[in-house]
């Protein structure tokens, strides 16, 4: 294994998202003094990366993703995409959420091309542009269901197919997954590491499950308490970014996660999901 102590970004000549001495506050209810949610963030994501942000609860970790789409401003420091910095919601980055937000009153189909719809495309393209992704996402047969009709792993892949319509360059996760069951979620990571390799995407992706960061990612960003900060680096040398599910078969991955509940000090009673 190889891990180090962030000092510099990861080196890209234009990364695809990047964020620089990038520190947050907040107005905390009751309280005169600004809450410090995150604070000296530095790292970038390389295009086609994927990188995962692990640490303690309520350390900033979904403050960052929000800043990181534009639906935050930062209090010091900058968000950077693909050379651009972020000052608004982004067309280039896509968020996809723990809850789907599916429109209830909305189809599969309708689900997928509403972002398509907005940005005004025909209506004959959104549709096969949708019709495409219900394939990829193996929604075959479902495209006329509603939400309501849909098993919680299935409206999790209308929601990965509605984001993906849009074609954006950066994907933020934000646990996805983790209100799914156990072998759900391993199928739906098996969706979305094929996907997001055969489409070259770049993906942030939070978690709390140690195993899940392991096998999905390239790099995972360790955060400290609140105010969160990037503390460690760590590169996963597992081959095969693109099947998580033989990655997990891997002899090192007992290691990473060791390491990992080691730097969130962590111990064997402790739940890591």
């Amino acid at each position: 294994m190889n891990q180090q102590i962030i000092g510099k970004t990861h080196s890209s000549t234009v990364a695809a998202i990047e964020f620089r001495g990038v520190a947050k506050q907040f107005a905390a209810k009751g309280r005169s003094a600004q809450v410090q949610a995150v604070v000296d963030v530095n790292f970038s994501v390389a295009l086609g990366e994927v990188v995962s942000i692990i640490g303690p609860s309520g350390c900033g970790k979904s403050t960052l993703l929000n800043m990181g789409a534009g639906l935050a401003a930062s209090t010091e420091g900058q968000v950077w995409v693909q050379g651009e910095a972020v000052r608004g919601p982004n067309p280039h980055v896509a968020f996809m959420l723990q809850k789907d937000l599916l429109m209830p009153w909305r189809n599969v189909q309708h689900n997928i091309e509403l972002g398509l719809e907005l940005r005004g495309m025909a209506a004959t393209e959104r549709a096969t542009i949708a019709q495409r992704l219900i394939t990829q996402c193996r929604l075959n047969g479902f495209a006329k269901h509603y939400p309501h009709q849909l098993s919680g792993g299935m409206r999790q892949r209308a929601a990965l197919a509605r984001t993906l319509a849009v074609d954006p360059l950066v994907l933020l996760m934000d646990e996805p997954f983790s209100a799914l069951d156990a072998q759900t979620k391993m199928i739906l990571q098996q969706d979305l590491a094929r996907t997001v390799l055969a489409e070259g995407k770049t993906v942030l992706f939070i978690t709390h499950d140690l195993v899940e960061a392991v096998a999905l990612s390239d790099r995972i960003l360790v955060m400290s308490e609140r105010p969160g900060t990037i503390v460690q680096e760590i590169r996963v040398d597992i081959p095969g970014r693109g099947d998580p599910m033989q990655r997990r078969k891997h002899p090192g991955v007992g290691a990473y996660v060791g390491q990992l509940m080691d730097l969130l000090k962590l111990d064997a009673h402790t739940e890591v999901h």
